[in-house]
């Protein structure tokens, strides 16, 4: 049936060409000759064909104007062209296959050539469209891999935060003076983190972070606190000196809580931030903090943001042994404390934004 074969326009204007073509490949194609250009681009309108025979030296329209149109189309691009010339010149062949024709025939031709030429290029389009359902498939498959992998990467994500949330809610509940402290410190540390970022603050440093991984992590910075006795913890007053000694260990308890955990598991980089957080957030930027009384620069990043959203967080807080101070006393305290206790350039970081600080205070107070 005609209808399952390849349909073959041939474009002449002269007819003993044209009749000639039609006879050649009647018996192989679904064969239409048409006279002109012109015609050709009528047909066009109802006729999807396969391949196009396109004969150069034409009245009105030539072969090469004919082309640069079709090609110019984005509903007829993708047609072939095969050029039918008299011309057997090297610059006629050139100058073709440069318009995009895709193969170029010189009459007189036989028709088993030009049957075997049109075969070859229908070929090639056959295997240009398996190659496009196949790159399709591929596409869609690692279109899928791709949500699957996010969705598992969320899974773990929300697995690893409910760990640390679970773990540090734990120690939470021990500690009956510093309520809500966990979650303000997350608060805090994520407006610092932010206006470093604009302000291109350790840019270099903290740009390549993965700030759910940070926030979460600061969860973890107290862990040790699981250690210490519900006497020290709980105390209804200041801590002398045997049990700030004592109050101390949590730093170094803390930092083997979570070397532990990072060595059951591989994927334990959620983990990095919170080991650097708990070793060194009561370090201070002379060096007279502990543990390991590092000294500024020294001292990881993670625990110097620590240091100030921490004490930050103490003083504005009510305590057994104290009342509040103002968010102006604590700011006060904290600006006094660059160079000493704080990173004197995220103390300048602090200043910029501290009215957000604020604002979290008095939510979390009301």
């Amino acid at each position: 049936m005609s209808g399952d074969r390849n349909k073959i326009i041939i474009v002449d204007d002269v007819k003993a060409n044209l009749t000639m073509g039609r006879d050649l490949l009647k018996d192989t194609f679904e064969v239409y000759p048409v006279p002109s250009a012109q015609r050709l681009f009528e047909l066009l309108q109802n006729v999807s064909p396969e391949l196009i025979l396109l004969d150069i030296e034409m009245p009105e329209m030539n072969g090469y104007e004919a082309i640069k149109r079709l090609k110019a189309d984005n509903r007829y691009e993708h047609i072939p062209v095969i050029f039918l010339t008299s011309k057997d010149d090297e610059t006629s062949e050139i100058e073709g296959f440069d318009l995009g024709a895709a193969d170029y025939v010189t009459k007189p031709f036989s028709g088993a050539l030009l049957i075997k030429r049109i075969n070859n290029q229908l070929l090639i389009v056959q295997q240009k469209k398996r190659l496009l359902e196949n790159q399709a498939v591929l596409q869609d498959y690692a279109d899928n891999l791709v949500i699957k992998v996010r969705d598992k990467t969320t899974e773990v994500v929300d697995l690893q935060n409910a760990v640390l949330s679970t773990v540090a809610d734990l120690v939470e509940s021990r500690d009956k003076v510093t309520g809500g402290h966990i979650s303000r410190t997350q608060q805090y540390l994520g407006i610092l983190l932010e206006e470093m970022l604009q302000e291109e603050i350790y840019f270099d440093e903290v740009n390549p972070w993965d700030k759910e991984f940070f926030l979460s992590s600061a969860q973890l910075h107290d862990v040790g606190k699981i250690a210490i006795s519900d006497a020290i913890l709980n105390k209804p007053g200041k801590l002398d000196a045997e049990e700030f000694e004592t109050m101390k260990t949590h730093v170094k308890v803390g930092v083997g809580v979570i070397r532990h955990m990072m060595s059951k598991t591989k994927e334990h980089a959620f983990l990095e931030h919170a080991l650097l957080i708990a070793a060194a957030h009561h370090e201070k930027w002379d060096g007279t903090g502990y543990p390991e009384k590092l000294r500024g620069a020294s001292i990881p990043l993670e625990g110097r943001l620590m240091a100030i959203v921490d004490v930050y967080d103490a003083l504005v807080s009510e305590r057994p042994y104290k009342k509040p101070f103002s968010h102006e006393e604590a700011c006060g305290i904290i600006e006094q404390g660059a160079g000493s206790h704080f990173d004197p350039a995220l103390v300048e970081v602090f200043k910029a934004c501290e009215c957000q600080f604020a604002q979290v205070a008095a939510e979390n107070r009301s």
